[in-house]
């Protein structure tokens, strides 16, 4: 399981963010999304931790928990879904007639 950490601020690093899970078990990995237009986090991150137990533990200690300023959203990730519509761009049902 991996659980989504949101509404983080801009300033926050991945030791931070290990820093803080830490407390409830041991962090796994930590992955903070960059925006690169931006070159700053995009304000939310994904935390493994070695145990599920553990991870339920923070869950629970940290959804609407304040911290650096704001109120963080924890919950168990949900798996990616394919964007609506399948693969590829295009413009709905319009169709290019041939001249």
């Amino acid at each position: 399981m991996s659980i989504y950490v949101g509404n983080l601020s801009y300033d926050v690093t991945r030791e931070d963010l290990e820093s803080v899970f830490n407390e409830y078990g041991r962090v796994n990995r930590v992955s903070l999304p960059m925006d690169r237009e931006a070159d700053r986090p995009r304000g939310f991150a994904f935390v493994e931790m070695a145990a599920k137990d553990d991870e339920a533990k923070a869950i629970e200690a940290l959804n609407g928990a304040e911290w650096m300023g704001r109120v963080m959203k924890v919950n168990e990730a949900r798996p990616r879904t394919a964007a609506a519509g399948g693969s590829g761009g295009g413009g709905g049902n319009y169709r290019r007639n041939s001249f």
